[in-house]
């Protein structure tokens, strides 16, 4: 894999910008491996992502080109290099399938990122954070205990410098004073096809309600629960024949395959925030 620089930009639309960006990557040398572009027409927003190489490119002085055309365009953007790994902690409860399924897709090297620490308020995830060689935090919460826990994890975060917080079926609520630390940056799986069936038990809600779909979103989280901007979402088809044990083993394969996406995309830096949506680029 080649060292790479990504730009992400958002801003109002007007004509130009694709040629305005493009044209000073050009100037700078720059070899474009993916170009992408997006328009919210409705609300008149211009979406960009551009990745190059960075062998032999000057990345600080195209930053330092780059900011003043930003600031004349209205532009909101993050520019970021492939040459240091992005750092994320892994969380999560009982439910281990997400966790397993991550940490395979870390090591065989299909998530490009590194795993300082893995964090649960259960034991049964001690073992694998062992196998997988990652450091393993245990800290149980009560609702008494949690402002205590939330501050030690949050210094735990910063220690071990984390980027990326992903909730791989973490069985908490976060904060609002957790969350504002890591804006776009905590990945959450719920185990339902948002925003249908919120909290604890959607299967039992959903096989209750006779759906003949189910499904598993990963979103970002905000401070209001399960209400973030969606990244991904999926759906599998059942039947009357289905109880609600067959509903959570399916789940759980959607579950799987919506987080490990989600956290790719984030990783590949492929997504944008923008109210409560997002732009996925291919």
């Amino acid at each position: 894999m080649k060292d790479s620089a990504v730009l992400l930009i958002d801003c109002p639309d007007r004509k130009g910008l694709v040629a305005r960006v493009s044209g000073l990557l050009y100037e700078r040398g720059a070899n474009i491996l993916h170009a992408d572009q997006h328009i919210d027409h409705e609300l008149g927003l211009f979406f960009m992502r551009v990745e190059w190489e960075l062998n032999g490119f000057d990345f600080a002085g195209f930053k330092a080109l780059f900011a003043p055309m930003a600031t004349e365009l209205g532009m909101t953007w993050n520019l970021t290099s492939s040459a240091r790994p992005p750092r994320i902690a892994l969380f999560c409860s009982q439910y281990l399938h997400c966790m397993a399924d991550l940490l395979h897709r870390w090591r065989t090297g299909e998530l490009v990122c590194e795993i300082p620490v893995i964090v649960s308020n259960h034991r049964e995830a001690e073992n694998l954070a062992a196998f997988y060689g990652v450091p393993f935090e245990f800290m149980p919460v009560t609702a008494q205990t949690r402002p205590d826990v939330e501050a030690r994890q949050l210094e735990l975060l910063a220690r071990h410098e984390v980027e990326l917080v992903v909730l791989a079926r973490y069985m908490q609520i976060l904060s609002p004073q957790f969350v504002a630390r890591y804006p776009a940056a905590i990945i959450n799986v719920h185990h339902s096809f948002l925003p249908a069936f919120t909290g604890a038990k959607p299967y039992h809600a959903a096989h209750a309600r006779g759906v003949k779909l189910i499904g598993a979103t990963s979103h970002y989280v905000t401070e209001v629960l399960d209400d973030g901007p969606i990244i991904e979402q999926d759906v599998a088809r059942i039947s009357h024949r289905d109880q609600v044990e067959d509903l959570v083993a399916r789940g759980r394969d959607l579950e799987r395959m919506v987080l490990s996406r989600a956290v790719r995309w984030h990783l590949d830096r492929r997504i944008l925030c923008y109210g409560n949506k997002t732009v996925v680029f291919d």
